[in-house]
């Protein structure tokens, strides 16, 4: 199969941009403060709970808000797994995941039957009961008093104890995830997707299990929301019932959203706003959250497809070769 001279222009092209982008990733905690690094260390960890909304809703059309009960999931298991039971760090990581996918296997059969904004109100019932379960059992989450002590992920005796060494541990496992669903994208799986997505009725008459495999990305996105939880709460050492209450449901949508639902990469974009943005507003005073609240409107008004689709347009701008001319001529 012959390669065209555009094409083969836009792959070197992309492989140079990742390379430099790489670089500077790996460069840049070297060069900010410790307060900076821990916003991007935060951004890393939402790009991870986002993924799986992002990819609910981009690829399978489903709103969920359900996010914040399994990355809260996560995070006790993690704290309870360690702290009260003194398993190991990765063996409570795993369990935060099955139990995630295990309850998003049972409650996604029934629930994503239902579509549109049935499905979202739906969604959003779950992440409710999921807080009020972890602020009424108590002696699992310990409730308003919350679990501390936690400890902090070691490998090959190196501890991520810092903002600093933690960044470079859930990036990689950011830039894993990213690359793991592009290539589900680009699979069989996901031209059934697509599909679905696009016309449900050929994809069930084309024998595609339409809610079986609804369930199966479900329950994808669900262990990966717990992996974020266990991660944010060996980061931070202490979790409460706050830190996954409803407003959290609705970053990570936020995060789908602005990044752009059809753009995997783009949900590093919508992270990194949703985290950095409400900061660095903040030290205008009280006002901020109207301030957000603006930036917020503007992004959808003039970025529709979200941050990664304007990169996305505008890359295939610069890298698509000169039009013919509308006569043939020169």
């Amino acid at each position: 199969m012959t390669v065209s001279p555009d094409t083969q222009r836009a792959r070197a092209w992309t492989w140079a941009i990742t390379a430099a982008g790489l670089v500077v990733w790996a460069a840049l905690p070297w060069f900010l403060s410790r307060g900076t690094i821990d916003i991007l260390v935060f951004a890393g960890l939402y790009t991870i709970a986002g993924l799986g909304v992002s990819f609910l809703l981009g690829q399978c059309g489903i709103v969920s808000l359900a996010q914040s009960g399994f990355y809260g999931i996560g995070a006790y298991a993690a704290a309870y797994g360690t702290t009260a039971l003194g398993l190991p760090i990765p063996v409570g990581i795993i369990a935060g995941m099955v139990v995630s996918g295990a309850i998003a296997a049972a409650v996604g059969i029934p629930v994503l039957r239902l579509s549109g904004h049935f499905l979202a109100l739906a969604t959003l019932a779950l992440a409710i009961i999921a807080h009020v379960l972890f602020l009424e059992l108590e002696w699992l989450t310990g409730g308003t008093l919350g679990i501390g002590g936690i400890p902090r992920i070691a490998l090959f005796g190196f501890t991520f104890s810092t903002p600093f060494r933690f960044y470079y541990l859930v990036w990689p496992c950011a830039f894993a995830l990213i690359l793991f669903y592009t290539l589900l994208l680009n699979s069989r799986t996901g031209i059934a997707l697509r599909a679905m997505r696009d016309a449900p009725a050929a994809a069930a008459v084309a024998g595609i299990p339409i809610t079986s495999l609804k369930v199966r990305i479900f329950v994808l996105s669900a262990a990966v929301g717990s992996l974020a939880g266990s991660l944010f709460a060996h980061y931070v050492s202490f979790i409460s019932v706050d830190s996954f209450a409803i407003d959290r449901a609705i970053s990570f949508l936020l995060i789908a959203v602005l990044g752009g639902v059809r753009s995997i990469p783009g949900t590093i974009a919508g992270a990194l706003f949703v985290t950095a943005a409400p900061n660095y507003l903040s030290r205008l005073g009280d006002i901020h959250p109207i301030l957000f609240a603006v930036a917020l409107i503007v992004a959808v008004i003039f970025l529709p497809g979200g941050f990664g689709g304007f990169v996305s347009s505008t890359w295939r701008r610069l890298t698509a070769g000169p039009r013919p001319s509308a006569t043939g001529g020169p």
